[in-house]
Parts: C-alpha cells; sequence; structure tokens
C-alpha cells in the first residue's frame, strides 16, 4: 500500500468517504492534475506545480479542499482564516457535497495554472 492511500484509509467515516470522493473528483477533473503526498498531506499538481490539498481542520474537525493560490480564486465559500495566500472550501462529510461550488473553484484552479500566471 502506497503512503497516500494509508492517508485516506486510517480516517474514520464519514470523513474516510469524503476525502475519497474529494480523491478521486479531483483527480479526474483535469487531466494535468495528479497526486503526491506532501508534508504528510494528499496535494494535487497541475502540470507538476502545487495547486491545492486535502487536509482536517483542526478545530472544526471538518475535511477541507485548501487551494494553494486561494487569493486568486473568487468564491464567497473559501475561507481566508489570517492566511495571506491561501484560501480554504470547509466541508460537512454528513452532507452532500455542493458539485457546482466545487466546479466553480476546480476550474478557477485550472484555468489560473494553464494561463501560466502561476
Amino acid at each position: 500500500m502506497k503512503p497516500i492511500d494509508k492517508y485516506f484509509l486510517t480516517k474514520e467515516e464519514p470523513i474516510k468517504g469524503c476525502l475519497l470522493f474529494l480523491r478521486n473528483y479531483i483527480i479526474n477533473f483535469d487531466e494535468a492534475i495528479t497526486e503526491d503526498l506532501k508534508y504528510g498531506m494528499p496535494f494535487y499538481l497541475f502540470n507538476g506545480k502545487m495547486c491545492c490539498y486535502l487536509w482536517i481542520h483542526k478545530k472544526y474537525g471538518l475535511p477541507y479542499l485548501g487551494v494553494v493560490e486561494g487569493n486568486k480564486i473568487e468564491h464567497e465559500k473559501l475561507l481566508s482564516e489570517k492566511r495571506a495566500r491561501m484560501r480554504i472550501l470547509l466541508i460537512d462529510p454528513e452532507k452532500d457535497i455542493c458539485i457546482e461550488d466545487l466546479n466553480i473553484i476546480l476550474s478557477q484552479i485550472v484555468d489560473l495554472y494553464k494561463s501560466k500566471l502561476i
């Protein structure tokens, strides 16, 4: 078993199911997105550049999608939490994930990295 697989499989439900869904969704969103384990967390790279990651919020205990260049992405559900660059999308694993929000955020990430501004 790869270390990145172990990261997901050691989580408890419903967080594990939520993270596994997000993992699959992100990897399949664009062919240029790949996955790697960095800093002990699953990172997603666009053409080799870190663009987003999955983690669990220490205070709330909720999984989230972290956006590396979040300050360049516009979406009302992205939180900055005293971060200058990165922003996060908190996800409640007890509720359905809003695919529309996920698509908007991931599309903006892909567009940003395709624009070569990063």
